[in-house]
């Protein structure tokens, strides 16, 4: 079995104080520091996980006095990922992980890797690049005192780029904002930076209605919020473009959009006579676009998941 995480969480004796902590507390008792899980979906990233488990426990150690780990979510790795990740554990206790065998997507990876979280008061995610630093992520975890979900954002002031995408990946994204900014009219100025944290009463209030499984798992992750009322902020972060993704960006780019377009029907009348296409869309994403189908859900049905296999 992967190493269990707690079924409530343990306050730090001076969390009140302590740095990386608010005072409005999030924990069970008053002045507690909430505890925090942060997922990490992985695939195929041996060559980059480690240097960033190792950023992330560093930096939370000194910085953050609540109880906090970090959840690799290995999604359908055929490389060292998972030995990478069991060697970092061996020196910052704080690490976990669960393994699914064959590949779920990202949002996959984080629907099914939230039920591992259970028990902490904050539940994010990030990217395994660490394209985001821990210090802009621990500041997302502060502000969720006085939010349901704050999201890391690169589009609004305050926000420091080290190192900016390609000129065309920047086109499409500006894109891609256009078109999710028609269909769901959201007013986020940027849906897609990989760093995000929420109370885990509003992501149990959402999980239900999760079940986008690709890269375009954040907007169904936002959407889901805002049509429950609940509050997300936009925080700017310090960000930077890592080489060495496994993302292949035009079949990505298309899977997104379908993905999005899927998302705005299922929110629309018409999409109950969308039923008998089921089957084909599931072959369209998995012989033609070669990714994980949505979840088979719809806005009120629980979520079905694959079990994953737990290791040592």
């Amino acid at each position: 079995m992967s190493r269990d995480l707690p079924t409530k969480p343990v306050p730090s004796p001076d969390a009140a104080t302590a740095p990386g902590c608010r005072p409005a507390s999030l924990g069970n008792d008053p002045g507690s520091c909430p505890s925090l899980t942060i997922l990490i979906p992985a695939y195929n990233e041996e060559k980059r996980i480690r240097a960033t488990l190792e950023l992330y426990a560093r930096h939370f150690q000194q910085f953050y006095q609540g109880k906090f780990y970090l959840l690799v979510v290995l999604n359908g790795c055929r490389d060292r990922t998972l030995d990478v990740v069991r060697e970092a554990s061996l020196e910052f206790p704080q690490i976990r992980w669960v393994e699914f065998k064959a590949p779920i997507g990202k949002g996959g990876a984080l629907i099914d890797g939230f039920k591992e979280a259970e028990g902490t008061d904050l539940v994010g995610f990030t990217d395994a690049d660490a394209s985001t630093t821990p210090a802009s992520f621990l500041r997302l975890a502060q502000e969720c005192a006085k939010s349901d979900c704050a999201i890391g954002s690169r589009r609004i002031s305050g926000a420091v780029i080290r190192q900016f995408q390609p000129s065309h990946r920047m086109f499409a994204s500006g894109v891609f904002h256009v078109i999710v900014e028609v269909l769901f009219r959201m007013g986020i100025k940027d849906t897609q930076c990989g760093a995000k944290v929420l109370r885990s009463e509003a992501l149990q209030r959402i999980h239900p209605t999760l079940h986008i499984a690709d890269m375009a798992f954040d907007i169904n992750l936002l959407y889901s919020l805002k049509r429950a009322n609940l509050r997300i902020l936009e925080i700017p972060v310090e960000w930077t473009d890592s080489a060495g993704s496994s993302v292949r960006y035009f079949r990505t780019s298309l899977v997104m959009f379908l993905s999005v377009v899927r998302l705005r029907l299922i929110y629309s009348p018409f999409y109950r006579w969308l039923r008998p296409l089921r089957p084909l869309e599931g072959w369209i994403y998995r012989s033609l676009l070669r990714n994980p189908p949505p979840r088979q859900v719809t806005t009120h049905e629980p979520v079905s998941a694959p079990e994953p296999s737990r290791v040592q």
